[in-house]
């Protein structure tokens, strides 16, 4: 058997070790403290919109009803409670959604928005007015992602002086956007929201 040998470290880099302990120690409580809450209050990061299209351009573009393109039935029985809601979810807007990660292709993604609701897998042109579903247009405006992001600042004070470490800041980046489409033509009547 192979003895390990213990080794003497300096006086001067221990207590280094101990510093960097300590605020390694600090970081990872600031990181367990990030919840769910702190996540959400992070701001959305603003970017440029991809698609800008005049009154005239939208009048003049081809009107695109999307359809599922596959629907899976579900076993569970629809909820009455929610049929009000339910009806104006389904009610078909006009929207441009925007892929802001892979620019110009196309957006898959799933829809099931009630139980008791089939699952529907939809592919939706991007940049381009097109008419769906409100569900949909609200799904897709959902899609944001957290990007944590390392910064120097201040982490504790103690009697010897300031220690600055790391801390996790956050900020939200939405992967996909949806925008309603308006055809008004009176400044006075604002863009209807989804």
């Amino acid at each position: 058997m192979t003895e390990t040998k213990i080794r003497k470290v300096n006086p001067v880099v221990q207590n280094e070790l101990d510093k960097v302990e300590k605020q390694f120690d600090g970081f990872e409580s600031q990181v367990k403290s990030m919840t769910l809450d702190k996540t959400n209050e992070a701001p959305i990061a603003e970017v440029e919109p991809q698609t800008k299209l005049s009154s005239r351009e939208i009048e003049k573009s081809k009107q695109i009803y999307l359809k599922p393109v596959r629907t899976i039935s579900v076993r569970d029985k629809f909820n009455e409670a929610y049929r009000e809601e339910y009806n104006f979810a389904k009610e078909y807007v006009q929207f441009v959604a925007e892929n802001r990660e892979l620019k110009g292709d196309k957006i898959e993604i799933w829809t099931r928005p009630y139980g008791g609701i089939p699952a529907e897998y939809w592919e939706v042109p991007s940049n381009v007015p097109v008419w769906g579903p409100r569900y949909l247009a609200e799904q897709i405006r959902r899609k944001i992602y957290t990007r944590f992001v390392m910064a120097q600042i201040p982490a504790n004070q103690d009697g010897m002086g300031r220690y600055y470490g790391t801390m996790a800041a956050e900020t939200k980046i939405a992967r996909l956007t949806c925008e309603p489409v308006t055809t008004r033509k009176s400044i006075f009547m604002g863009a209807a929201s989804f």
